[in-house]
């Protein structure tokens, strides 16, 4: 750096720090109100085109929400390019919801199943259907969701008054036991005492008839459910770029599946010893390559993130590459390698980069430099001297998740007091923002100066920043701990964040 400061390191090509401005909010909480458990977002996804955004909660619920700003005039930005007045902001609707896991209870083992649902992935579309998959701890589910008209039941016979014509008594009797139907058609109870033949019976029987009318209603129908693959409880599931394949990992194991196979997988990973007791880490998150099919990554508890090539060997034992940054034995204490476990990681759009997420940082990596990440960005550092208490309560083992702006020159991840941070990840930039999951998202907001650690060239420059005040933020309120944003996910073509605060969806943009 030649002895420039942060402020002279700033590269002239870095973008302007974002505003943050509030969107929308689903399912906002009263001053007071209780939370039920099951209401709780668990999971959080954007699909490819950003039209649509999919939420699961604790509750085994798959929640569907859809745009509506741009979806009667074509894409957003190429509206801008024409310059076309546009809404201020991505507006959402509710689609639909429908209950995608049940609890279960697994007597072989005598162990209750959650419902939770622990990931949600988009699938390819077609013939304007949406196709996504869900899982809970143990089954991973297919769903095809797509519009079909509501259809009727025509009434069972015909209309008694024509029946009874010039008998009224007749007429009044039967129209006693007349009911309409919740599905529109009608029935009519004739072991009911009131109810009596018109002379000479009914002439004609006319037999019930399915009608379809113009209403249109979303039918979420599972296609396919893969079960019984897994020992242990599975952390991710990611989609394969050849649009046939995914894969699913648990502690243990990472199995490839192909979306038309229910009942075979095959076993591409497994790191599970021969005693147990020998056991020093687990896979804790995987994800297959953007535009690669044939590469994927996985992290570990120990920090380490391993690029598998599936060419190379039916089962992976030996990796490509292997991406991890050695602590100095000088500064490791008790609570160095919980903290160093990796809760998530994202490829780049462009498949160059990949993101993870341990409990205090954010780590960029370039997969062409495997020696040391290209950006670290700290989180919340000053919980470091809390890591006892954090420990004692478990919130040491909270998994934030972490994501990445489609043109790659942004991060974010979450944190406690619904916060959650936004870096600029591009040489230069000293963007580092703090915004709460409310409806004023800058009211907490701090900006952090930047703090080089170590440079190597304009375009591998390492970066640390983003330290607070120790324990407080900038109107000198203290951190809620018990408050957490886990879940966040970034549009994938534009400046947009959705995140889940408890049962909340908030919505920003920039």
């Amino acid at each position: 750096m030649n002895g420039k400061g942060p402020e002279d390191a700033r590269d002239p090509a870095a973008p302007p720090a974002l505003e943050w401005k509030f969107a929308q909010v689903f399912g906002e909480r009263t001053a007071g109100e209780e939370v039920q458990e099951v209401d709780i977002i668990s999971a959080i996804e954007f699909d490819k085109s950003g039209d649509h955004l999919a939420t699961g909660d604790r509750g085994g619920r798959v929640v569907l929400f859809e745009r509506t700003d741009v979806r009667a005039h074509g894409c957003r930005r190429d509206l801008e390019r024409l310059d076309y007045p546009v809404s201020r902001h991505p507006e959402f609707r509710y689609q639909t919801e429908f209950q995608s896991h049940e609890p279960e209870f697994d007597y072989l083992k005598s162990l209750e199943i959650e419902e939770k649902i622990n990931k949600i992935r988009w699938c390819q579309t077609a013939n304007s259907a949406l196709f996504l998959l869900s899982t809970n701890d143990k089954t991973i589910k297919f769903w095809k969701v797509q519009e079909k008209k509501v259809k009727r039941i025509s009434e069972m016979n015909l209309d008694p008054s024509q029946a009874g014509g010039n008998d009224s008594s007749a007429s009044s009797s039967t129209a006693g036991p007349r009911a309409c139907l919740p599905n529109g058609g009608c029935s009519y109870n004739y072991m009911c005492n009131d109810f009596s033949f018109p002379p000479g019976g009914f002439p004609s029987l006319r037999l019930p008839v399915v009608v379809a009318g113009q209403e249109t209603s979303l039918v979420a129908k599972c296609r396919r459910i893969y079960a019984h693959a897994h020992d242990y409880h599975i952390n991710s599931i990611s989609n394969n770029s050849d649009g046939e394949t995914f894969i699913s990992a648990d502690d243990l194991r990472i199995n490839l599946w192909n979306l038309e196979i229910s009942n075979q997988s095959f076993n591409i990973v497994d790191v599970k010893p021969a005693n147990m007791e020998d056991l020093t880490e687990v896979i804790t998150s995987a994800e297959f390559h953007p535009t690669h099919c044939n590469t994927l990554a996985y992290s570990s508890s120990k920090g380490s993130i391993r690029l598998l090539d599936l060419r190379q060997s039916a089962l992976c034992d030996n990796h490509s590459q292997l991406f991890e940054e050695h602590e100095a034995s000088s500064s490791r204490s008790f609570f160095t390698e919980i903290i160093a476990s990796i809760s998530d990681i994202k490829f780049g759009k462009d498949g160059r980069h990949i993101l993870s997420r341990d409990y205090m940082t954010l780590k960029l990596w370039d997969i062409n430099m495997d020696s040391r990440p290209v950006a670290t960005f700290q989180v919340h550092e000053y919980l470091r001297p809390k890591l006892c208490d954090l420990y004692e309560n478990d919130s040491i083992f909270d998994k934030f998740e972490c994501c990445l702006s489609g043109d790659g020159l942004r991060v974010a991840t979450g944190s406690y007091s619904n916060l959650f941070r936004v870096f600029g990840c591009v040489a230069g930039s000293t963007e580092a923002m703090t915004l709460e999951a409310s409806k004023n998202p800058m009211r907490r907001q701090v900006q952090s100066p930047a703090r080089t650690a170590r440079s190597l060239s304009s375009l591998t420059r390492v970066v640390r920043r983003g330290a607070e005040s120790p324990g407080i933020d900038a109107n000198g309120n203290s951190y809620d701990f018990t408050t957490k944003l886990l879940h966040l996910a970034w549009h994938p073509t534009e400046n947009s964040i959705a995140c889940a605060a408890a049962n909340s969806l908030y919505m920003y943009y920039a």
